[in-house]
């Protein structure tokens, strides 16, 4: 925060955020868009963690995964050091994907997509429920007011824990949510200990599914009811198209995923964590969105008009206009050094998301409900 104290007379701070906005960093509310654009600058200035973009882009160099997986942790701890203060701002709280029904707004269906997955896991009032791979803690927040039932969230992140308490005490909610910072390859919670659990697009981090679901399965009571949504790879993904192999590599790389797996790989882990597996399947190939619903991977395509976000920052032109508009504001100290890298990294992370959206070939979606034997 001093940098941003100190140069903010110098440079000014809304004249950076005003030209910013009118770029495409602004939300369908003008006066909104500048809020929280002017908050997106001063977190990134405050926290200078955009320094680890060079050694996240090291660990990700190469088609081997090997060094990924083992040194997993830090990989994605760095990859949401770089990337939560964005996800927030352009995308909201809940850090996941959902399709859009006719009728429903983007949070809407957000909402909608978690509630879907409390209700496959028979949460209710006054549960202890896992939430894995939380984030900051918006869908357990959802959760938790839907359900009324008692929320723990785990993330390795201890910058999201922070965010994401914070969010639960400004929301009124810290009475039945708590983040906690720890590594969901081996949790620090007592076995048998929660009555439900569930994952939203978050185990793809982990560089071992079996001993992950492993983890989870030991946290669980008996009879309890463990569902989530994986990212994956698809049947209709073809190892030896050039095309689907530079698509699951920018995923892996704008995601901070060690390994993209094919569904079949995360269902046989379920297994063999000792679950009995209830229901998988693909929600994205669920249809009957209506006649103004639209598919998950909408909001990553491009267009040309301001007022559709994040769509209008995938458009050509802003795709070399806003790296550059923040590499000017790292030269004036509004913003630390590496914030147009780690733009460049999720503008690519999208960009191979909706082409694995739009071919067949991914699916942040993949459903699985399974059970812990009485």
């Amino acid at each position: 925060m001093d940098v941003f104290l100190k140069r903010r007379g110098e440079y000014p701070v809304a004249t950076v955020a005003v030209g910013l906005a009118t770029a495409g960093l602004l939300t369908p509310s003008l006066v909104r868009g500048l809020k929280l654009t002017l908050e997106l600058v001063k977190r990134l200035s405050s926290k200078n963690k955009q320094s680890r973009i060079g050694g996240y882009n090291t660990l990700q160099e190469g088609e081997d995964a090997s060094e990924r997986t083992e040194q997993y942790a830090a990989l994605v701890d760095s990859y949401y050091d770089l990337a939560t203060e964005f996800y927030e701002w352009g995308w909201g709280t809940s850090f996941h994907f959902a399709d859009k029904r006719s009728g429903e707004s983007f949070k809407e269906s957000l909402k909608r997509h978690e509630y879907y997955l409390a209700s496959r896991v028979g949460v209710k009032p006054g549960d202890k429920v896992l939430d894995c791979g939380c984030g900051i803690g918006g869908p357990a927040r959802n959760i938790a007011r839907f359900s009324r039932a008692k929320v723990t969230g785990i993330t390795i992140n201890g910058a999201q824990v922070e965010r994401g308490n914070a969010l639960c005490r400004a929301e009124g909610s810290d009475h039945l949510v708590t983040l906690v910072q720890g590594d969901f390859m081996k949790m620090p919670f007592d076995s048998e200990s929660f009555d439900a659990a569930y994952a939203i697009e978050a185990t793809c981090h982990a560089p071992d599914r079996t001993k992950c679901y492993g983890e989870i399965y030991r946290c669980l009571k008996p009879g309890a009811t463990f569902a989530c949504y994986e990212w994956c790879l698809t049947d209709a993904y073809d190892a030896a198209n050039p095309a689907h192999r530079k698509l699951k590599k920018d995923i892996e790389v704008g995601d901070g995923l060690p390994d993209l797996v094919h569904t079949s790989v995360c269902t046989e882990a379920l297994k063999k964590a000792g679950f009995d597996v209830l229901e998988t399947r693909d929600c994205a190939t669920d249809g009957d969105l209506g006649d103004t619903g639209e598919p998950w991977y909408t909001p990553l395509t491009p267009s040309w008009n301001p007022f559709l976000q994040p769509r209008f920052q995938m458009n050509g032109l802003m795709l070399v206009l806003l790296p550059r508009l923040l590499k000017v504001a790292e030269l004036l100290n509004l913003v630390p050094a590496g914030t147009h890298q780690t733009q460049v990294m999720l503008q690519a992370g999208g960009i191979g998301c909706a082409n694995g959206g739009a071919t067949g070939a991914f699916t942040p979606m993949w459903l699985m409900v399974a059970r812990k034997s009485e």
